[in-house]
């Protein structure tokens, strides 16, 4: 059979494979299992699996499995199940084993794939948990996300996974959506970059020959990251152009120059249309314009809602499941996950001439030439002693740490309050609902090591200072990211908390505040029944009364806000001493914050997304078109802390900007140079950031945009030229026409350390007829 021959090329074994198929066959590629395959998994008394049961379950193969990890009630947060998790060595012997069966006793022997949740490390037991991306897009710093998500490949497809659901690529412009934290913010250039390093990092050169990487999958396409009102799912009705420029440009420049072979379309619609029902989107725009040569992949049960679904706001676009599974395919969705719904209806709508079955070999066809690509067919297994040798393990730590610390920004820091002197502070007053707390986010795995606010700072500075604690509130009693019901804590009891707080914190020198949001706060509202998005972005229930009463003591407030989306602390901003935004850290998460806090280490974060003063303010997103602020009635249009922004423990100064050439032709490039000082005591990191603005456009630009930048290192004293280039792709547009050019005519060129004007050198740039 030429299709075993892995001398050919892939195209004439997709071809002769397709050739061979049943369509039963065809059909079983199109759709993933879940529990259907894992609860029919005996484990033995001795750990042996009993697989006899799937031979009469899966005769025609699969197309996918869904997130093998969790077999036997994983602990994972998309489990809710009380079982023993897998080990990594069970994890990779239980793939190897289901993977033996699908390759050897079925009758053309078709590998499936595995595919797992990967947002910020693989989400399951014994898994190395960074930062959530929304943090990592703080760092800045490309290389460093290329490492982490090589990491998260590796411990993946060590456990036997294929696929990995991420990266996010969404351009989260609206602060009350609750999948904040699972995007890399607001800024569409800075998607893209961070985008493409987890893309080389979890696929490597793209050959898969080092059974280490998986394919990435680029979601939501599109538009996920504005939706109307602020609420998960909601329309995404915005003209096409502000669509291509904004939402869609990450997706598109990552499909065409770095070998995306998987993407996820959104829950949302756009124009009226969703997007598992858009063939404009998935076949003229996706395929043929932007060239994808990979499949579509539907997100969770998100056929099924074209249709209805108890508990959520469906589409209402299909009659039933069957007709939804027709306008899915016929759209170009190549596979149905998480388990089979909608598309078990294929085989009726091919006999009712509904959908054809060219069609269906196009969709199978595509599927199967990435299993090829992978290796699946000619190297299926993994070894179970290099999952237990290398997942989760006490060596991965340290790039775990090394993440966190470079996503901590510091917001404030009046009067020098921070680095805490262990020498000036000998008694610190740990406070706060999030300083005892686990806090990883969403889509999070069970690390082996988990490092609280309070045991990293009792660790790191307990040995020189008094280290006291109070819990000061609940933000919701108990709870995580998977559990429906918000359970808020009793008043009385918070006012208890809040009272004895205020005694810990008379008998300290210093209070280091632990506040923000948690897992039931700020997450993804999968259903009616489980709430993430939000109308107000104040710090949640009874934290401003604790800030107020601690604020009361005279006592300096250090405080570490930990959050999955912006908030809105005005009155936190008014009575710190000195604030760091830290998002989600990881596992590290003490070990980061105490090092931070002592000085060993200078943060040098800054914010990826813009924190609005109140809702009133949204939309606050930094590139907004030149007539998008004017004022508001005694108040001011500016954020609170605006994109791009993040302090340090030293100061730095940019000087002497200039330009290779001020007037170029549109097909030529440039570059500009700016000189970088550390002007203070401390070894620091700086973010040096460029903008663009068109002066005047055909249609309206906005006002700047993030067009390259670099994290750079430097010593007390010491300076560094650094380089930005300026290319034709960085000044184009889609102008009057639709047409994607560069217009002649005058560009401002800005370069600094944050978005705000007051931070940035600006030098002029002339692109001549």
């Amino acid at each position: 059979m030429n299709y075993k021959n892995p001398n050919l090329p892939i195209e004439e074994r997709v071809k002769d494979l397709l050739k061979q198929m049943t369509l039963d066959e065809k059909v079983a590629q199109m759709v993933s299992v879940n529990t259907e395959v894992k609860d029919l998994i005996v484990f033995n008394s001795d750990g042996s699996f009993d697989i006899e049961l799937v031979k009469i379950a899966l005769p025609n193969g699969i197309g996918q499995i869904t997130r093998p990890s969790e077999t036997r009630g994983g602990s994972s947060q998309t489990s809710t199940q009380d079982a023993k998790p897998l080990t990594p060595y069970e994890n990779a012997v239980l793939t190897n084993t289901i993977q033996k069966y699908f390759i050897e006793q079925t009758r053309l022997g078709i590998p499936v794939i595995f595919h797992e949740e990967c947002l910020h490390g693989l989400a399951a037991a014994h898994a190395t948990s960074f930062p959530q991306p929304i943090a990592l897009a703080g760092t800045f710093n490309p290389e460093l996300l290329k490492e982490v998500y090589r990491m998260i490949a590796k411990e993946t497809r060590l456990r036997g996974g294929h696929q990995a659901l991420t990266p996010v690529v969404d351009v989260a412009r609206d602060p009350r959506w609750g999948r904040v934290e699972e995007t890399f913010g607001e800024d569409t250039y800075l998607v893209t970059q961070m985008g493409k390093a987890a893309v080389n990092g979890f696929q490597g050169d793209g050959s898969f020959s080092d059974n280490e990487h998986v394919l990435a999958t680029l979601k939501h396409f599109v538009g996920h990251g504005e939706p109307v009102g602020g609420t998960n799912t909601a329309p995404a009705n915005y003209s096409e152009r502000y669509l291509r420029e904004v939402h869609l440009r990450p997706f598109k420049d990552l499909i065409q120059n770095e070998g995306v072979m998987s993407l996820m379309a959104s829950y949302n619609e756009v124009d009226g249309v969703p997007s598992h029902a858009n063939k404009w989107l998935l076949n003229d725009l996706l395929r043929k314009e932007y060239g994808f040569k990979g499949f579509v992949v539907g997100d969770y049960y998100a056929i099924r809602e074209m249709h209805q679904r108890d508990g959520i706001t469906a589409h209402q676009i299909a009659n039933d499941g069957k007709h939804a599974a027709e306008l899915a395919i016929n759209a170009g969705v190549n596979i149905e996950l998480p388990e089979p719904d909608c598309y078990k209806h294929i085989i009726e709508l091919l006999d009712e001439g509904r959908i054809e079955e060219a069609r269906i070999d196009e969709l199978v066809g595509e599927m199967l030439a990435v299993k090829f690509k992978l290796g699946l067919f000619d190297n299926p297994y993994v070894d179970p002693k290099k999952a237990e040798e290398f997942c989760g393990t006490e060596e991965n730590r340290e790039l775990a740490l090394k993440a966190a610390l470079q996503s901590i920004t510091l917001l404030k820091n009046k009067n020098n309050c921070v680095p805490i002197s262990t020498a000036k502070n000998q008694s610190i007053a740990v406070i706060g609902p999030n300083a005892d707390r686990n806090l990883l986010g969403g889509y999070s795995g069970t690390p082996n090591y988990y490092v609280s606010v309070l045991e990293g700072l009792k660790n790191e500075l307990g040995s020189d200072c008094n280290i006291t604690y109070a819990k000061g509130c609940d933000i919701t009693i108990g709870g995580s990211w998977v559990q429906d019901e918000i359970v808020l804590p009793n008043a009385e009891e918070n006012q208890r908390n809040i009272e004895e707080a205020v005694r810990t914190a008379k008998k300290a020198d210093v209070i280091v505040l632990a506040i923000g949001g948690n897992e039931q706060t700020s997450r993804e509202a999968w259903s009616i029944a489980h709430e993430g998005d939000r109308s107000d972005l104040e710090l949640f229930g009874d934290q401003n009364k604790l800030i107020d009463a601690l604020h009361a003591t005279g006592k300096p407030i250090v405080a570490l806000v930990f959050n999955g989306r912006p908030l809105a602390f005005n009155n936190l901003v008014e009575k710190a001493d000195a604030i760091f935004e830290c998002w989600y850290l990881g596992q590290e998460t003490g070990v980061a914050v105490s090092k931070v806090l002592s000085g060993e280490y200078n943060p040098g974060g800054k914010l990826p997304i813009s924190f609005p003063r109140s809702v009133g303010h949204l939309p606050v997103y930094y590139s907004h078109k030149p007539t998008a602020r004017r004022a508001y009635l005694k108040d001011s249009v500016s954020a609170l802390f605006p994109f791009g922004f993040g302090l340090s423990y030293t100061s730095f100064e940019c000087s002497n900007l200039r330009i290779a050439k001020s007037e170029m032709m549109a097909n030529e490039s440039t570059k500009v140079w700016v000189d970088v000082k550390n002007t203070g005591e401390r070894v620091g990191d700086e973010v040096v950031q460029l903008y663009i603005r068109d002066e005047i456009s055909s249609v309206t630009r906005p006002v700047k945009e993030l067009k390259d930048f670099e994290r750079i290192t430097l010593k007390p004293g010491e300076s560094k030229t650094v380089e930005l280039d300026i290319t034709p792709d960085k000044l184009k547009f889609y102008d009057i026409n639709m047409d994607y050019i560069v217009e002649p005519g005058e560009f401002s060129i800005m370069v600094g350390s944050s978005s705000m004007y007051s931070d940035l050198q600006t030098t002029q740039l002339t692109v001549l007829k």
